[in-house]
Order: structure tokens, then sequence, then C-alpha cells
């Protein structure tokens, strides 16, 4: 049954010829028209027409074979071609990575001896930076020690203006003592304001100066990083066996400076370094320049105090003696008016008795009678000599009066004299015992300047 359905199947196909060709015709380059072969008819026999169909001619076989030579043949002649263009083209390209790869270590020699530079520029100034820094901050320890150094100076005058203010009498007066020591007093303050400032100005640059220190380590840090990745990459070579595969990293990587911003950066910070420098060395010689300055002139003005000490108290022991003299002339008037005051006591003492004779011969002889009343020579002389005594008395009254008045002013001045040489020896008290010998804790030149 099957062999029948298959011989109906081929009974029913119908068998195309296919074309035939003259291969050697076609090798011969001659047209296709000219050789071209007719195919024998195939056998219209029933029977044999399936194994015909499947089978090729002579000719077929023949082109097909040569077509297999002459393919074998291009592929040899290409395969040839390709080996020698090949070995050309390694062979340049192996010149040419030596001289890229040799260029390349020579570029990274070049790299680390220009990463050195900067990195030993940047060494240099951190380490300028740090003894700015240190000098700075020896500076402020100076400047507070002198800050500190005038409050001594301050309280001294302060209390010496409080202990002259206890002075008495005439002797509290506006002297250049306390003219010069207000104006120390101001001095004192402005030397003061002044330290805090120039204080303040130091705190600040040494703030500037660590900053900059602080971004010129953090460069030297990224220097000595990539001068060890550079100084690495130059000892690889092709006999590495640590070197790998890293296709990622020819890849241009994002935020990567180019060499001027590189190179830019760096002189940014050097700059901005040497500024500060710059700056340091300026407000160096300012703070060194203020303490000198403000030292000599808080001496200068305590030396004039001094002085002005001095000679008040030379005032004063002058006022002193001239009292003292006029004291004793004034005791030695007192006597003396005492005495004379006696002197006129007694005197109208004496005139008592003569004015009582003659004022009882009078009265006696006013008693005469009659016509023996009279006007006579010694009626006359003895109204004289009562006259007279009266004249004297009353002139010694007066004399009394005015040698008890005179007594009373003595005693007066003695009393002032007295008083003021208190307030002399006083006033000399203070400023010579208590303001002169204070001023003697006096900061030396070296303490105000802070040392």
């Amino acid at each position: 049954m099957p062999f029948e359905l298959l011989k109906k199947k081929m009974c029913s196909d119908v068998v195309v010829s296919r074309p035939h060709y003259d291969s050697r015709a076609v090798a011969q380059g001659v047209p296709e028209k000219d050789h071209l072969v007719a195919a024998p008819q195939p056998s219209s026999g029933l029977a044999t027409a399936g194994y015909r169909s499947a089978k090729y001619t002579p000719t077929e076989w023949f082109s097909n074979y040569q077509n297999l030579l002459q393919q074998a043949g291009t592929d040899c002649h290409e395969a040839t071609s390709l080996q020698r263009e090949s070995r050309t083209l390694y062979q340049d390209t192996d010149a040419s990575t030596f001289k890229t790869q040799a260029e390349g270590t020579r570029r990274l020699g070049e790299r680390l001896q220009e990463i050195h530079y900067w990195k030993s520029e940047l060494q240099r100034h951190i380490e300028q930076l740090l003894a700015d820094t240190e000098s700075l901050v020896a500076l402020k320890t100076r400047l507070e020690k002198a800050l500190d150094a005038t409050e001594i100076p301050y309280a001294i005058a302060i209390d010496n203006l409080n202990c002259r203010a206890r002075r008495l009498g005439a002797d509290l007066v506006r002297d250049t003592v306390e003219e010069e020591l207000f104006k120390e007093v101001d001095l004192i303050r402005s030397v003061q304001a002044l330290l805090k400032r120039t204080t303040a100005q130091v705190v600040s640059q040494i703030k500037l100066n660590r900053e900059a220190k602080h971004t010129l380590e953090m460069d030297w840090s990224d220097k000595y990083q990539a001068y060890h990745f550079d100084d690495h990459s130059g000892r690889h070579s092709n006999m590495s066996s640590d070197t790998q595969h890293h296709p990622s990293s020819a890849a241009m990587q994002e935020q990567v400076s180019s060499h001027p911003s590189w190179t830019k950066f760096t002189q940014d910070n050097l700059f901005k370094a040497v500024q500060e420098e710059q700056a340091t060395n300026s407000l160096r010689l300012l703070v060194e320049q203020v303490l000198q300055d403000t030292a000599e002139d808080l001496r200068v003005q305590c030396s004039s105090v001094d002085r002005a000490f001095s000679e008040r108290c030379v005032e004063l022991n002058e006022a002193k003696t001239q009292l003292n003299m006029q004291l004793k002339q004034i005791l030695e008037q007192i006597g003396a008016q005492e005495k004379n005051i006696v002197a006129l006591q007694q005197a109208i003492h004496n005139k008592e008795a003569p004015l009582r004779v003659a004022q009882s011969r009078l009265y006696l002889r006013s008693l005469r009678p009659n016509m023996e009343l009279c006007r006579d020579e010694p009626q006359l002389s003895l109204e004289g000599e009562v006259k007279q005594i009266d004249a004297t008395l009353a002139s010694l009254q007066q004399k009394l009066s005015k040698a008890r008045e005179s007594l009373s002013r003595l005693e007066e001045s003695r009393m002032a004299l007295e008083k003021d040489i208190n307030c002399k020896t006083h006033s000399l008290f203070i400023d010579r015992e208590k303001c002169m010998t204070h001023r003697k804790r006096y900061p030396t030149t070296s303490a105000l300047s802070g040392y």
C-alpha cells in the first residue's frame, strides 16, 4: 500500500529540467548563449521519472569542482595578503605602542617632577605659615601680658587721685600733679583700647593663617597621594605582575580638572598664603611698634607724674618752712604783745594814784569858803595835772585796746598758720609717703612690653 501511494505521487509530479552550462566555456569567457547546451530530454517513462530528477550532469559536476578550486585559490590569496598586512600592522603597532608607552612614562616622570616642585612649594609655605602663626601666638601672649600690666599703673593713678582728694583746706587744689595724673589715666585707657584692638587683629590674622595653612595642607595631601599614584604608575612595565585590565579607566571622568586649572588652583592657594605671610609680617612689625611705643609713652608719663610729685613736695616743704618761720615770728609777737598789754595795764594802774591825789586836792580846794575859792596857780596846776592824767589814761586805754586787738589778730594768724602747717604736713604725707611710695610699684618698660 505505501509503495503504491508513492508511485502515484511520483507520477503526479511535474519534472522540470535545469539549464545546462559548459563550465569550460565559462572559464574561457565564452558568452553564455554560445555555450548553452540543450539538456537531454528526460525519459517520459513513468518508471524512471523519480530517479532522473535527483542527479547532476557531468557538466554540472565539472563546474562545481572548478568553482570550488577557484574559491579556494581566492581564499588562499586573501589569507596571504591578510597575513602580510597583519605582520606589517603588528610590527608597526608594536613600535607605536612602545613609543607611546615610553612617551607616557616620560610624561609621568615630568608630572612627578612638577608635582614634587609644587609639593615642595606647598611644604615651604606651610612651614612658613606655621612659624608665622607661632610668632603671632607669642605676640598675642605679649599683648595680653602688656594689657594686664597696664592694670597696675591704672590702679596706682586712681589710688593717687583718691588719696589726694583727701587733702585738707586750701591744699585741695587742682595742681600740676593732678593734671598729670588725669593725663596718665587717659593715656592708660587709650593704651588699653589700642592693645585690645591690636589683639583682635592678631587673633583674626591667626585664624586667616590657619585657614590658609589648612588649604595648603589639603592641597599638599592631594598632591602627596597623586605623587604616590603617579610614581606607582611610572614603575609599571609590560613585565609587571600587578597590572590588570580596567576598560572603564580610559573613559573621561566627570568633573576632572585640566592642567591649567590644576596649576592655577595651587598658584591661587600659594598666592593666598603669600598674602597672609605678608600681612603677618606687617602685623608683626605693627605689634612690636605698638608695644614699644605704648611702653615708652607710659614710662614717659610716669616720669612726668613723678617729677610733678617731686616738685610739689619741694613747694610744700618750702611753704611749710616759710609758715613755720612766720609762726615763730607770730609767736614772738604774741609774747611781746602780751608783755606790752601787761605794761600798758600796769601803766594805767600806775596812773590811778596820781589821779586820785590830784582829784582829791581839787576836791579839798573846792571846799574853800567865799573869796578863798580862787583859781590861783595851784588850782590851775591841779586842773592841768588832772587833764594830763586823763589824757594819758585815755591814750593808754586806746593803746591797750589796740594791743588787745593786735593780740587777737596774732592769735588768729597763729591758728591759721598752725592749721595751714598741718594741711601742708598732711599733704606732704599724702604725696610723699602714700602716693610716691605707691608709685614705686609702677611696672618696668619690659613688663609693659609684654615680657
